[in-house]
């Protein structure tokens, strides 16, 4: 028992199959060697956000029916687990199951494992897609509202009636896009849907890897969305997440073109490109007009929240340090003086 002394120690020394889906930002597996890594330090969580790792095991044995923990930590600055935190939470796992996971807990187990500071439950709309995502990687049956969901988006029913469409459905499509024509229901549905089902699609879609041509699709109706002469900033905040799992150039250019433009540069919009369509900030030169126009929304607040949480991205923090020693934009330099100020001044002395 004197071995483990993290969670993949646990999972292997029970002798489970397991996966890791990273629940912060986009609902998406980590693999298990990488997580391995995390684990023992040798690098940081890959998708923290407010300086938190939150993500899912679900282990399982030849039933493949899955048991799942969802669980936070605090990141130090470096991105690293914290180990304390990792330890004492297997003590709780140790004292509540013994040192072999099985699938047989009784109640008075569970809730002695329920009562500790690690577990949380994530939104309901990354809960739906997260149990979508698992059952079709383990290749289970979908919920019940999966044959709804697709009658809907198909037409059957009548665009307008979707009041009785379940998101549980919506995100079994999501997860399904290669099965029963889905994409390409999708793809269809699209220019039709009502307002509702069109932003609880989106919102499934952001986390999902999506095929070339519904990529092509949703690229095409964010241009025209960014073209029009009253654009929805709203509905282009939706796409542009939705995009996330899109081809990558389409991202970088699509990112682009909104920062080319002061009305596009909303901060619901800057908002969602943080929160999951991040990579084309990997691009230096779009990763400081990315900061410009943070900085022109005028919201200090915001600005020292998303900097703070993009720079503790392992992908990102060698593009944006460099950026509080150049010399950019007045506007940028001003932000990011008052930035490194609030951080001198929140700093215990």
């Amino acid at each position: 028992m004197d071995t483990i002394h993290t969670l993949t120690d646990l999972l292997v020394n029970s002798g489970c199959q397991y996966q890791i889906y990273d629940i912060s930002r986009r609902v998406q597996r980590i693999d298990n060697d990488q997580f391995a890594n995390v684990e023992r330090a040798n690098q940081p969580y890959p998708y923290p956000i407010q300086r938190q790792a939150q993500f899912a095991i679900a282990y399982w044995n030849e039933a493949r029916q899955p048991w799942i923990w969802f669980l936070k930590f605090n990141l130090d600055e470096r991105g690293l687990l914290n180990q304390a935190d990792v330890g004492q939470f297997l003590k709780y796992v140790i004292e509540a199951m013994g040192s072999r996971l099985s699938n047989d807990m009784s109640e008075e187990q569970q809730q002695k494992l329920a009562n500790n500071p690690f577990t949380f439950k994530p939104k309901d709309d990354k809960l739906a897609v997260f149990h979508s995502l698992l059952r079709a990687k383990l290749q289970l049956s979908t919920s019940q509202y999966y044959q709804h969901a697709q009658d809907y988006f198909s037409g059957q029913l009548g665009w307008e009636n979707w009041q009785t469409v379940g998101l549980q459905g919506i995100t079994d499509m999501a997860a399904r896009l290669g099965h029963d024509e889905n994409g390409r229901t999708i793809r269809a549905a699209l220019k039709n849907i009502a307002s509702e089902p069109k932003y609880a699609l989106l919102g499934a879609l952001e986390h999902v890897t999506l095929p070339e041509k519904l990529s092509d699709t949703l690229f095409e109706l964010t241009l025209n969305e960014c073209h029009s002469a009253e654009p929805d900033l709203f509905l282009l905040s939706a796409y542009v997440r939705a995009l996330s799992g899109g081809k990558a150039q389409q991202l970088e250019s699509l990112v682009g073109t909104i920062l080319a433009s002061a009305r596009l540069s909303h901060q619901e919009i800057l908002i969602a490109i943080a929160g999951r369509s991040w990579l084309p900030l990997t691009t230096p030169s779009l990763a400081e007009n990315y900061l410009i126009r943070l900085a022109q929304t005028g919201n200090q607040t915001l600005f020292n929240q998303v900097f703070a949480d993009l720079v503790m991205m392992p992908s990102l923090r060698l593009v944006l340090l460099p950026l509080l020693h150049s010399s950019p934009s007045p506007e940028l330099a001003q932000a990011l003086l008052a930035l490194q100020q609030s951080t001198t001044q929140s700093r215990p002395h």
